[in-house]
């Protein structure tokens, strides 16, 4: 499978990581998506994907069309079909909020077709993003899309959460959330308000899932690694957010290690 990405021209970029296509036959049919700090919009132009959460009450979504997903804070189960065909956007934590008019919270753990957020929308996009053969070309046109769509006033408390949630990116995590209050010149109840209208979980958990996903993308499976050391580092990594135990997630990489220039393979792993 081809992965073609970058990283858009400016504005954008301030509120997303990349947009890329995926054309081709899988590596893996089945992978295990662990918590990540970004949220999603997926364009499906071929056969349709499957999506299972890993809390077994919600029931499996068919992406046959288009869909928008807030940030994750538990791992999700995605199988691919026998040949994959899709445009998508990686948005930071916070990147979703200027371009949807709705509740940051609504969209947590969760996916939504994209005509519930872009009221008729869909049709015309893949209309135009379908009709094109070259990768650039259709990232251009998702691009143009997005520009369109980008509020023209950032909505309140946005700027606050973007700064302080860049230099949680920064610091993967490190820095104290009561510390970015104190240099925001705010409490951390009002942060914590912000965060949850603009990114839907408290900057607490953002920073939490940036030093699990460091820890993750970190590993060197061909050496030893300290387990306790790590889980303690970044506060978690059991098998609910990855699918695996630590020793299982070791094998799989060893197994399995990223290729080079995929994102998409640096943080998934195969499910079976």
């Amino acid at each position: 499978m081809e992965y073609v990405g970058r990283v858009p021209a400016p504005p954008l970029d301030r509120f997303i990581d990349d947009v890329y296509c995926l054309s081709g036959v899988p590596r893996h049919r089945r992978v295990n998506v662990p918590p990540m700090p970004s949220a999603h919009l997926f364009i499906i132009l071929g056969e349709p994907a499957r999506l299972r959460d890993s809390d077994p009450s919600v029931p499996p979504a068919v992406l046959a069309d288009g869909w928008f997903m807030g940030v994750w804070t538990r791992r999700f189960l995605v199988e691919y079909p026998a040949r994959v065909r899709l445009v998508g956007v990686h948005f930071k934590p916070w990147g979703l909020s200027p371009f949807v008019d709705m509740p940051a919270a609504e969209l947590r753990d969760r996916w939504v077709p994209v005509d519930a957020v872009w009221r008729r929308s869909l049709d015309r996009i893949r209309d135009r993003v379908g009709e094109i053969a070259s990768a650039a070309d259709a990232l251009r046109v998702v691009e143009d899309e997005l520009r369109s769509r980008l509020a023209e006033a950032p909505p309140r408390g946005l700027g606050l959460v973007q700064h302080t949630g860049g230099r949680l990116a920064t610091s993967h995590g490190g820095v104290p959330v009561g510390a970015l209050a104190d240099a925001a010149g705010v409490s951390g109840n009002h942060l914590a308000v912000q965060f949850k209208s603009h990114v839907g979980v408290t900057p607490k958990r953002v920073a939490r899932i940036y030093r699990f996903a460091r820890l993750i993308l970190s590993v060197d499976a061909l050496r030893p690694v300290d387990w306790s050391d790590l889980a303690h580092t970044a506060g978690y990594f059991d098998r609910a957010h990855t699918g695996h135990t630590p020793a299982e997630y070791l094998a799989l990489r060893r197994r399995f290690p990223a290729q080079a220039g995929f994102p998409p393979d640096s943080g998934p792993m195969p499910a079976d």
